[in-house]
């Protein structure tokens, strides 16, 4: 699923429809995210919803969130009653170039793992020695039931906390770690294209 759900206000401008080298940030991750799932890709939007509907890629569904101001949280629990009895690889818009090998990677550690249904499992890059996660992350069935306990506007770690086991999946794929959130971000990451 793609979380694209927020209102953009620091960017100023909808995050998932944001254009990197003349494709968006949505229909990168909707690529790069097609293989994974044996359901076509849930897009949680909100704020957004008509443009959003409007530039769907043809092989994603869309949601509305009605409560998309309280935050991820409630998107997630909008996926989880959507895809009930699946588990949920969750994508946000916010990192938009993340590669298909990376989520590549997931599903097969995921798989490797027996998919485990409280489970928990995320990328990281090595940075300096240490680990460092990002996204998109993957979560159980029956953890992504546990949704529905958190607290209005809980962080995703709330979640985190009740997972097991937690895993993580090595990756060299640092837009795992980008964070589009103001329009320095925009063009930053725009920059990566400059070359191509």
């Amino acid at each position: 699923m793609i979380l694209a759900a927020g209102a953009s206000e620091r960017l100023g401008e909808c995050k998932a429809l944001a254009l990197f080298a003349g494709r968006s940030g949505l229909e990168r991750l909707a690529e790069a995210g097609a293989g994974f799932g044996d359901v076509a890709p849930l897009v949680i939007a909100g704020a957004h919803f008509e443009a959003l509907l409007e530039a769907l890629p043809a092989h994603c569904e869309i949601a509305l969130n009605p409560h998309w101001a309280d935050g991820r949280t409630s998107g997630i629990a909008l996926a989880r009653k959507l895809r009930a009895g699946f588990d949920l690889c969750i994508a946000p818009v916010d990192c938009p170039l993340v590669s298909r090998e990376v989520f590549d990677n997931l599903a097969a550690a995921w798989r490797e793992h027996a998919r485990p249904a409280e489970g928990w499992l995320a990328p990281y890059v090595e940075v300096h020695g240490a680990r460092r996660f990002g996204h998109p992350l993957v979560i159980g069935r029956e953890l992504a039931q546990r949704v529905d306990t958190l607290e209005k506007n809980a962080p995703l770690r709330a979640l985190r906390a009740q997972a097991n086991p937690l895993l993580g999946v090595r990756c060299t794929d640092l837009a795992i770690l980008d964070d589009l959130d103001t329009p320095a971000d925009l063009v930053r990451l725009r920059a990566r294209f400059a070359h191509d």
